[in-house]
């Protein structure tokens, strides 16, 4: 029978966990592996490994002809051509964190174009000195440029449009810089890959329009994180908003996301764009389904 390790706890239903239990012999771990060695440990014989990152990140090289489903997008800490030497095939959840991501961008563009955290639970009265709450730029009419029209780009789109904004993409065949000159807010959600590797750089930075935001929701890579505080320093972007997704999980120790965390116009979170029940359910079915397939000899969102 097909010996299947889910390497950590991974939110089943019932419904999906009895789906897995009916393709093979399966082991649940409900903790994270404390190391690359320990994750080894754990898969040690399987032929299916339902992973999750801890471990994953330290211990992949070593891993060698097995099929490995991950329940979440992006895949970029490991290296693709040392997993198809190792004949490793891996497979992804595309779309399954789209609603939460797109809601987190969403929320961050409201904080930055209406300053709402002045307002929510303020004390000071304004109008003892005949004073009034100063005025906020908002989204309608505004315009927003998103970088990938992938499953994400696609609903932060949706969701801008309701708000009347006028969203415009930038894809590979644009140009980069004409893209983002006349927007207001632009929302990069770029994948990581050979041709988004270190785009987002001073010159784009420059690019953008004087007092306009900037969204990220993607890894270190791509992205110039110097460039763009500096971009913050001389007035050149109004606000900024990072998911931090270089980092683990909820990492507030890490180096980079303290210092995105001490810059006075930045706003960040630990990697927990994705972060809702919808997410790891929608991951946790595509899991399986991923389980399915590759055993019926039709492996699916392969990305090896």
């Amino acid at each position: 029978m097909t010996k299947i390790v889910v390497t950590n706890h991974q939110e089943f239903t019932p419904e999906q966990k009895q789906k897995l239990d009916s393709l093979g012999d399966v082991k649940y771990y409900e903790t994270l592996p404390k190391d690359g060695e320990e994750y080894l440990q754990r898969v040690k014989g399987a032929d299916i490994i339902c992973s999750g990152t801890a471990g994953l990140t330290d211990a992949y090289a070593k891993l060698k002809n097995v099929y490995v489903t991950v329940a979440y997008v992006s895949v970029a800490f490991v290296d693709i051509d040392v997993l198809r030497k190792n004949n490793v095939t891996l497979s992804n959840a595309p779309g399954s964190n789209r609603h939460a991501v797109s809601e987190w961008v969403m929320y961050m563009v409201l904080q930055l174009m209406r300053d709402f955290s002045d307002f929510v639970n303020s004390t000071e009265n304004i109008r003892k000195n005949g004073g009034m709450p100063h005025l906020t730029r908002g989204l309608a009419g505004n315009k927003m440029t998103i970088l990938g029209k992938g499953h994400i780009g696609t609903r932060v789109g949706e969701l801008a449009k309701a708000f009347e904004m006028n969203v415009n993409y930038f894809s590979r065949a644009d140009d980069l810089y004409t893209s983002v000159k006349d927007a207001d807010v632009v929302v990069d959600v770029l994948s990581s890959n050979p041709t988004t590797k270190g785009l987002l750089d001073g010159k784009f930075f420059d690019a953008m329009k004087q007092g306009s935001y900037f969204v990220s929701v993607t890894r270190s890579e791509i992205l110039d994180e110097n460039a763009m505080l500096a971009a913050l320093d001389n007035s050149k972007l109004k606000g900024a908003a990072l998911d931090c997704s270089g980092i683990l999980v909820g990492d507030t120790d890490d180096p980079n996301y303290k210092k995105l965390l001490a810059h006075p116009k930045v706003y960040v979170t630990p990697h927990t764009a994705y972060n809702t029940f919808m997410s790891t359910q929608t991951g946790a079915k595509i899991m399986v389904e991923n389980v399915e397939a590759y055993i019926k000899g039709k492996p699916q969102n392969v990305v090896t």
